[in-house]
Order: structure tokens, then sequence, then C-alpha cells
């Protein structure tokens, strides 16, 4: 990107900005947000929201699966699932998010994911039971090459939209989808 995507300008906030208010809007009940290369500066995007911050030291050997497994370390022991969200997808919905939660309450199912076009998108949620084995894994393993072992347990949400595919990576990323 060539600048912090996550501070990002997005409607009266920033990138991660509108991420932490649709959690919030969702009704999630923890919400644990994993640094990486600016910590100061998203602690600073975290300021006034009710979450915990924590730093992840090896981001840049783990890439995504060390923030991943450092959120998961993080989240409270009465914690039966974790809801993994990019922090550079301002665009998810309320509703998916909602949608997500809801489908566990009345499935229980282990893992849910958002699908969209017979894509699998993000937030997607995890049962306890599977934090070890994400725990255990290491780079260059991937969370894909998890949901691909799990493909049977998985339940789908239908997004609505291609929210749920849509994170910031470029420039270009940014521009398509700034409201």
């Amino acid at each position: 990107m060539g600048q912090p995507k996550l501070s990002l300008p997005w409607g009266h906030t920033t990138v991660l900005g509108q991420v932490l208010v649709v959690l919030k809007e969702a009704a999630v009940d923890e919400i644990v947000v994993v640094t990486g290369a600016e910590p100061v500066l998203v602690e600073a995007i975290c300021a006034g929201h009710d979450v915990r911050i924590i730093h992840n030291p090896e981001f840049e050997e783990g890439e995504m699966l060390s923030s991943i497994q450092a959120g998961l370390k993080a989240i409270s022991e009465a914690s039966g699932v974790a809801l993994i969200v990019l922090g550079d997808q301002p665009g998810i919905q309320v509703q998916v998010v909602q949608a997500i939660l809801e489908t566990h309450r009345r499935s229980e199912a282990p893992i849910i994911v958002p699908s969209y076009g017979g894509h699998r998108g993000h937030p997607w949620l995890i049962a306890r039971q599977f934090w070890d084995q994400i725990l255990g894994m290491r780079s260059p393993e991937t969370s894909r090459e998890f949901l691909n072992r799990h493909a049977d347990q998985i339940q789908y949400v239908d997004a609505g939209g291609p929210e749920v595919l849509q994170d910031i990576d470029t420039p270009e990323d940014y521009l398509k989808s700034k409201p």
C-alpha cells in the first residue's frame, strides 16, 4: 500500500475504525485487536472503542496465521468461539456478522464461513475445539489450508454481497471500495 491501510479514511472514521463499529453494532462480546507493523497507530485508532489490544511480534514472519494465533491465545477462557475478522475489510456488513453469530447459536456448527458466489469470505467463526489445531500450525501453513482440511464441517452463510470477499491490499482496492 505504501502507507498504513488501517488508518486510511473511511466515512467518518478509518478502515479499522469502521470494522470496529460494525463489530460493536453486531453485538460481538469480546473484541481483541492484534497489531503488527504499526502498533501505536492501531492503538490510537482503537482509542474510545471497547477492545483489548495485543501485539503480534511475529507478524512479519508468520503472516496472517501468526496474528490469528496471537488473537486466539488472548481470548478469554469463557469464550467458546472466535470470530476471525480482517482489519482491512471495512465493507463487512452488520447483518452478515449477526447471521454468522445467529447461525452458531442455532446450529452450534463448529466452523461458520460467509460465502458469496461460491467463494469463502471473512469474517469466519471457529469453535474452541479447533483452536489447538490452529495454534499448532506453522508458517507457511495458512488458515485457508485449515479450512480446506475441515471443509466437511463448515456451515456456510450466504453473505448476499461481495463485501465478504473484499479487503484492501492495494491503492486500487481502496479507491474502488471507498464509500
